[in-house]
């Protein structure tokens, strides 16, 4: 006696829809979210210091000056030191891709920027227009701080013209890091899926096809090619299966 027939589950548009909308697409390995949270706690640690030092803010966590100068300090080319060690060594390698990417600027990122982000028809890739500016900027600023804030720490060697200028720089530059710190925190606090993919990893596949469906597309691509499959590769669009951990 033949056993009975199973019949196939049958999945509805609606039930795939849900299923594509709970998956998680892989944005930033563990490398790349512990250097982003150690240099975030190194800038608040050295921004608020140096509040103390400019404006007398919370002198009273920290009464001892000079410790609260070497604290300041150290915290400050933590900062340098704590990006070089993440990503020079083999396990920078996604860092390192994903700062490529910050060098790189499709058309779609200009009318990104032209439009102030209003177009809502662009394809972007993996950062938009607004955190590429922020990555340069801030990693541009980081190097001089560290640089100047040295020359002050350890200024014998330099005369009282380079100390004074040494000193003038420093100062402006934190302030524009300060803002734009401020900014990049608004900003993200203003994207909940964006803070869960530098803190735990993954976006939803939703978040991915709509903010970013440029790399969205890219993720699919490498996803197909990295399974062996060898039917022609998938089409530069942000329809179909997506590489995500469900």
């Amino acid at each position: 006696m033949s056993a009975p027939d199973v019949a196939a589950p049958v999945v509805t548009p609606v039930a795939a829809t849900r299923r594509a909308s709970a998956a998680r697409v892989a944005r930033f390995t563990t490398v790349e979210r512990i250097a982003h949270w150690v240099n975030a706690v190194l800038f608040a640690v050295t921004i608020l210091t140096g509040l103390m030092f400019r404006f007398g803010w919370g002198q009273s966590l920290i009464t001892d000056r000079l410790l609260a100068r070497n604290i300041h300090v150290f915290s400050g080319l933590g900062i340098v030191v704590a990006f070089a060690i993440a990503v020079v060594p083999r396990w920078g390698r996604a860092l390192r891709r994903d700062l490529s990417r910050v060098n790189r600027w499709s058309p779609d990122d200009v009318r990104w920027i032209r439009s102030r982000g209003r177009d809502t028809t662009v394809k972007l890739g993996k950062f938009n227009p607004g955190q590429k500016l922020n990555v340069i900027f801030v990693a541009a600023a980081a190097v001089i701080l560290a640089a100047t804030g040295a020359m002050m720490k350890w200024n014998e060697p330099f005369s009282t013209d380079l100390r004074n200028g040494a000193t003038f720089v420093h100062d402006w530059f934190a302030y524009a890091i300060f803002a734009v710190v401020f900014g990049h925190i608004v900003m993200a606090l203003k994207d909940r899926e964006s803070i869960r993919g530098i803190t735990y990893g993954t976006v939803s596949a939703e978040w991915a096809r709509h903010h970013r469906p440029a790399w969205y597309a890219e993720q699919r691509r490498e996803a197909h090619a990295a399974s062996g499959n060898t039917s022609s590769a998938p089409a530069d669009t942000t329809e179909g299966p997506v590489p995500v951990d469900a």
